[in-house]
C-alpha cells in the first residue's frame, strides 16, 4: 500500500516532467520549483525500513526502499534540484525543463531501488534526460559530444542489463544488495564504474559536461557519477580495487584540470577527482570510510553546482569560458566572484567551509587503516585542487589581462541561486552535525582538532605562496589535452569508414549487381530462345577468338528467334488435352 511513508519520489518529478508539457510558459519556472518542494515535503515523511513491491511476472519489484543510505542521497538530490531551478528560473526552453526534471526524478529512482530492474529502468531515463541537457544548448559541439556522451552510457547500459541477466540467471533474484563477484557482479561493476567516470572509462565526461547548456551543466555535475557513487556503496563496499582506482582517479583528475583551458572543462576534470574521494573510500569499506565517501558526495553534489554556477554565469554573460579569453571581469562580475570562491574554498577543504569536514573524512579512514600510499595521493590531490580551482581559475578569470568584456546582464534568479548554494556551503562547513546526522554509521569523527586545522593551513598557505611566487610566469594556452576518449574519437573515423562508407559501397555494388540481373531476367522472360542464342553466339566468339560482325544497330531484339505465336498456343492446347487425358484415366 502507498503511503508517504514509502512513496517513491521519483513520480512526483516525473509527472510534473509531464505536465510541464502541457503547462503555461509563463508558470513553468515557478510549476518545477513547486515539485522540488512537494518532493522534500514527501521526503520528510519517509520512514526508515518502509518499502513498496509491486508484483511483477514471477518476481515483486520495489519500487521504493527506504534506508538511510538512500535518504542521505535523497535529501541532496532534492535540494540541488531545487536550486539549480532557482539558478535557471529565467530558463524558458521546454526542452531543458523537462529533462531536469526526468534527470531529478530518474536520480531519485535509482537511489531508492530495491531491485535491479527498478535500477536499470530509472537508470535509463537519467542517461536520456541528460543527453538532453547537453544537446539543448544546439551547437555542432554540443551535438558531436552529446552523441559520444550517449553512445558511451548505452554501452554502460548494455553492460548493466547483461549483468542483471546474468545475476538473475545465476541467483534468481533480482533484489539489489551487495554483490559477491562473479561475470554477473564484473559486469554491473563495469556499468557502475564507468557512470562513475573511472578512467581509463572518464573521457566521456570531461568531452561532454562543457558543452551542456549554462544551467543544464549544473545539474549534469550533480547527478550521474553521485548516483554511481551510491550504487558502488550499495553493491560493492569494501572492493580493494575501488580503493586504489579512487586514490589513482583523484591524481588524474586533477592533473588533466591543470591543463585544461576551458573553465567548465577544468571544473569537470575535478568531478572526476572529486569522485575518486568517494571511490576510494568505498573501497575501504569501514563504516569511517563509507560515511566518508556519503558525506563528500553530499558536499560535492552542492560546492560543485555552485562553481559551475558561477563558471555558467560568466558564460551567460560574457559568451566566453575559455581562460585564454577572459580576465578582469572583478569590477564588472565581482559577486560572482565572491559565490565562486566559496565553492572554491569548499572544494579546496578550507576550514570553515564544507569540503573541509567531508573530504577529511575519507583521508582520516585511510590513515587509520595504516594505508599510508592512499593518503599521500589523496593529500597531493588536495593541492592540485586548491592550485587549479582556488587559485588558477579565478585568477584568469576575474584578474589577470583585462580583455574589456562588457558582460551582460544576470538574471536574479541565478544570483539567487548561487547565494543559497553558498549559505549551505558555509553552514555544513560551521555545523558538520548537520551532514553527520544524515549518515548511515554514527560519526565518531571531529574534523576541527589543532592538529587538522595546523596541517590543512599548512598545505593551504604553501600551495597559495607557490603560486604567488609563479604567478607573473604562468600563462594558459589555447590547445586541447588528449584524454581516454580519444580512444573513441581517433579510430572513430576508421570506424566510420569502415562501417558506413565501406558498407554504403557495398549496398551500392549489391544495387548494381540486382539491376543487372534483374534486366537479364527481363530479357530473358521476353525471348528465352533468342537471348539464349545470342549469348552462345558471343560466348563463342570469344572463346575461338573470333572477329565479331559489326553489330546491328539494336544489339538486341525481343523478336528475334521468337516462336510463332500459333506453335505457342498449340503447345499450350496439347498440354491441356494431356492433363485432361491423365485425370480422366487415372
Amino acid at each position: 500500500m502507498v503511503t508517504m511513508s514509502n512513496f517513491p519520489l521519483a513520480i512526483i518529478y516525473v509527472l510534473g516532467a509531464v505536465l510541464l508539457l502541457i503547462l503555461p510558459r509563463r508558470v513553468r519556472s515557478s510549476a518545477a520549483l513547486a515539485f522540488s518542494v512537494v518532493a522534500f515535503i514527501f521526503l520528510l515523511h519517509l520512514e526508515t525500513g518502509a518499502s513498496l513491491t509491486f508484483p511483477f511476472l514471477n518476481y515483486e519489484l520495489v519500487l521504493c526502499r527506504v534506508d538511510r543510505l538512500s535518504l542521505a542521497f535523497g535529501y541532496v538530490f532534492v535540494i540541488i534540484g531545487f536550486l539549480g531551478g532557482v539558478y535557471g528560473f529565467h530558463v524558458k526552453g521546454l526542452l531543458q525543463q523537462v529533462a531536469a526534471l526526468l534527470y531529478v526524478g530518474g536520480s531519485l529512482g535509482v537511489v531508492f531501488a530495491g531491485d535491479l530492474f527498478t535500477l536499470f529502468v530509472f537508470w535509463e531515463i537519467m542517461t536520456i534526460s541528460s543527453v538532453c541537457l547537453i544537446w539543448a544548448r544546439r551547437t555542432s559541439l554540443s551535438n558531436k559530444a552529446g552523441m559520444r556522451y550517449f553512445i558511451v552510457h548505452l554501452f554502460g547500459g548494455s553492460a548493466l542489463m547483461a549483468g542483471i541477466l546474468w545475476h538473475l540467471g545465476e541467483t534468481g533474484s533480482i533484489l539489489f544488495n551487495h554483490f559477491e563477484g562473479g561475470i554477473a557482479s564484473y559486469l554491473i561493476l563495469l556499468a557502475f564504474t564507468l557512470n562513475a567516470a573511472v578512467p581509463p572509462l572518464s573521457g566521456w565526461l570531461s568531452d561532454a559536461y562543457p558543452e551542456g547548456t549554462v544551467t543544464g551543466s549544473v545539474f549534469l555535475s550533480a547527478f550521474t557519477t553521485k548516483v554511481a557513487v551510491y550504487a558502488l556503496v550499495r553493491g560493492f563496499a569494501g572492493l580493494e580495487l575501488l580503493m586504489w582506482a579512487g586514490a589513482i582517479m583523484a591524481v588524474y583528475g586533477v592533473v588533466f584540470a591543470f591543463l585544461a583551458n576551458d573553465g567548465r572543462r577544468l571544473l569537470a576534470y575535478h568531478i572526476i577527482s572529486q569522485v575518486g574521494y568517494m571511490v576510494c573510500g568505498v573501497g575501504i569499506g569501514t563504516k569511517m570510510a563509507v560515511n566518508g565517501a556519503i558525506a563528500h558526495a553530499f558536499a560535492h553534489i552542492l560546492y560543485k553546482g555552485l562553481l559551475f554556477m558561477g563558471m555558467g554565469t560568466v558564460l551567460y554573460a560574457t559568451a566566453r569560458s575559455k581562460m585564454t579569453e577572459l580576465g578582469g571581469l572583478v569590477r564588472s562580475m565581482w559577486p560572482t566572484l565572491i559565490f565562486f570562491m566559496v565553492g572554491a574554498f569548499s572544494i579546496s577543504g578550507v576550514p570553515l567551509f564544507s569540503g573541509f569536514v567531508s573530504k577529511s573524512m575519507v583521508i582520516y579512514a585511510a590513515e587509520i587503516e595504516h594505508l599510508g600510499t592512499v593518503v599521500l595521493l589523496l593529500h597531493l590531490a588536495s593541492i592540485g585542487t586548491f592550485l587549479s580551482i582556488g587559485l588558477k581559475l579565478p585568477y584568469f578569470t576575474w584578474f589577470s589581462t583585462d580583455r574589456s568584456l562588457k558582460p551582460e546582464p544576470v538574471p536574479l534568479g541565478m544570483y539567487l541561486g548561487m547565494g543559497l548554494t553558498s549559505a549551505i556551503c558555509i553552514a555544513i562547513g560551521v555545523y558538520p552535525a548537520l551532514l553527520y546526522n544524515l549518515l548511515p554509521f554514527a560519526v565518531h569523527y571531529q574534523p576541527y582538532t589543532a592538529s587538522h586545522l595546523t596541517q590543512t593551513m599548512q598545505l593551504l598557505i604553501f600551495t597559495g605562496l607557490a603560486f604567488w611566487l609563479v604567478m607573473k610566469k604562468i600563462h594558459t594556452e589555447a590547445t586541447i589535452t588528449l584524454d581516454t576518449d580519444w580512444v573513441y574519437r581517433r579510430p572513430s573515423r576508421l570506424a566510420y569508414n569502415v562501417f558506413s562508407v565501406q558498407v554504403t559501397r557495398l549496398f551500392e555494388a549489391v544495387e548494381e549487381l540486382s539491376i543487372r540481373f534483374a534486366r537479364f531476367m527481363v530479357k530473358l522472360g521476353a525471348n528465352p530462345p533468342g537471348y539464349l542464342i545470342e549469348t552462345i553466339r558471343n560466348a563463342g566468339y570469344v572463346f575461338f577468338r573470333a572477329r565479331k560482325p559489326t553489330p546491328e544497330p539494336l544489339t538486341f531484339s525481343p523478336d528475334r528467334y521468337r516462336i510463332s505465336l500459333g506453335i505457342m498456343v498449340l503447345v499450350v492446347l496439347l498440354c491441356l488435352i494431356v492433363i485432361l487425358v491423365w485425370d480422366f484415366l487415372f
